[in-house]
């Protein structure tokens, strides 16, 4: 089977779709903003919301008073419309067009979110990668917020194959470094009303020394 091109999917979505009909689509990303509360961050620590996208969270974020934000996204098409929506805040955002599994940022940043990429990976070499860019990216003592969908959740998600998480799994796939500080469930409501089971982490970094 041939291997999927991500981006060119992606791409297509964004540029045939409203950001707000597809089923990822949260006019306030609530579980977020609460487990992004619980790292006490300064509002100028530096954050990365990868996948972020058409997200609206970077515009809670930037109420929020943070001032160092990324926002990643594979898909320009996504960012460009995160933009549009922004107007002059979208000066206040870093964005950068690229995979999670491959990309390097002149800094380091004390939070990493993800609510859009991990559960797409569905090869362990891919996986790697991405987790091998955590380590790299992430201060010691930051901390990770990965949602995922649940083992009661849908088994794929616009058009792609995905990975269900539990909190047993998601520490065994991590590794040792990442010390998991939380588990929140949330039932999502898609644009089209159906119901999706989505667990939340939250974990640590903490690298040996």
């Amino acid at each position: 089977m041939k291997p999927i091109d991500r981006k060119a999917h992606w791409e297509h979505l964004y540029q045939s779709r409203d950001a707000d009909k597809m089923s990822w689509f949260q006019p306030a990303p609530a579980r977020s903003l609460e487990l992004i509360a619980q790292c006490h961050l300064a509002p100028e620590e530096t954050i990365i919301d990868v996948g972020g996208g058409a997200s609206r969270l970077v515009d809670h974020l930037i109420e929020a008073g943070y001032r160092s934000i990324t926002v990643l996204d594979i898909a320009g098409a996504a960012l460009d419309l995160a933009r549009a929506r922004l107007g002059d805040r979208a000066s206040q955002v870093d964005w950068l067009e690229a995979d999670a599994t491959d990309f390097q940022l002149p800094h380091q940043v004390h939070l990493w979110h993800d609510r859009a990429v991990f559960h797409f990976l569905i090869q362990a070499e891919e996986r790697h990668r991405y987790l091998a860019n955590v380590k790299k990216t992430l201060l010691p003592g930051g901390h990770l917020i990965i949602a995922a969908f649940a083992p009661e959740g849908p088994k794929q998600c616009s058009g792609l194959d995905i990975v269900q998480y539990d909190s047993r799994k998601i520490s065994a796939e991590l590794g040792h470094a990442f010390k998991l500080q939380q588990t929140r469930q949330e039932t999502h409501q898609t644009p089209d009303g159906t119901e999706q089971q989505f667990n939340y982490f939250l974990l640590r970094f903490t690298p040996a020394l």
